[in-house]
């Protein structure tokens, strides 16, 4: 089976369509899938229910999606960076479904792994909780959390064989291997690509049963969200 696409568009073609649920990897901006969610803005499908750790920013990630309307609502624990995003909640114009980021993290494992629901003591006594159901176990409350099943999962991973076996690099991992689990359709960019049997099995971070399709963008942009530095000694 060839799971490698020329190109973005094409890997998406035939999968994506109006009002189907997708999660996407990344963490502010790093380990997003730039080309994927690129080629998703152009695609022109709209009504999607997104999941994610964040929004992305203002015309970058996510952001680009929210700035043409196609998203209808957000799973995800942070929002902060993306002015739009307050905008739209506030104005009453997207859904939000705010989740505790440990919680989001194994909503979307645990989905991936067939388990539907699971009990945690994260959001007890908050709104959070509202309307979920709570129960005691030795004696401390917890609050039972539905997993998540996406209909398309878009990942950014920074190598892969042609079979679909993935690595990721250091921090760029983040919510990426939860995210490809709980796709029924996991779409993957990578910045590398390898013949089978090139990777040491021993170095696979996510098997390659998890991905249906691949796409290689060999040199995004990687942008930094929030650049921080300080002063040269040198020069004062």
């Amino acid at each position: 089976m060839n799971k490698i696409y020329p190109d973005a568009a094409s890997a998406l073609d035939g999968v994506v369509q109006d009002g189907q649920t997708i999660a996407v990897g990344g963490f502010g901006l790093c380990g997003i899938p730039e080309a994927l969610i690129g080629a998703l803005r152009d695609s022109g499908v709209t009504g999607l229910t997104a999941i994610s750790n964040n929004a992305g920013v203002d015309g970058f990630g996510l952001g680009q999606l929210l700035e043409t309307r196609q998203i209808k609502k957000m799973i995800a624990s942070y929002v902060g960076e993306n002015k739009e995003f307050a905008r739209q909640y506030l104005a009453g114009e997207l859904e939000l479904e705010f989740t505790p980021q440990g919680t989001l993290a194994e909503k979307l494992r645990a989905g991936g792994a067939g388990i539907p629901a699971f009990f945690t003591k994260t959001g007890v006594g908050t709104i959070v909780a509202d309307g979920k159901e709570i129960r005691e176990f030795d004696g401390e409350q917890y609050v039972m959390e539905r997993s998540l099943v996406a209909d398309v999962a878009l990942v950014k991973a920074w190598k892969a064989d042609k079979a679909g076996n993935l690595v990721f690099r250091k921090t760029a991992r983040n919510f990426n291997p939860n995210a490809a689990m709980a796709g029924k359709i996991t779409i993957v960019e990578v910045e590398q690509l390898v013949e089978i049997g090139e990777i040491d099995p021993d170095a696979v971070h996510l098997p390659s049963i998890f991905v249906h399709r691949i796409v290689v963008n060999a040199t995004p942009e990687k942008r930094i969200e929030q650049r921080t530095v300080r002063a040269n000694p040198a020069t004062n």
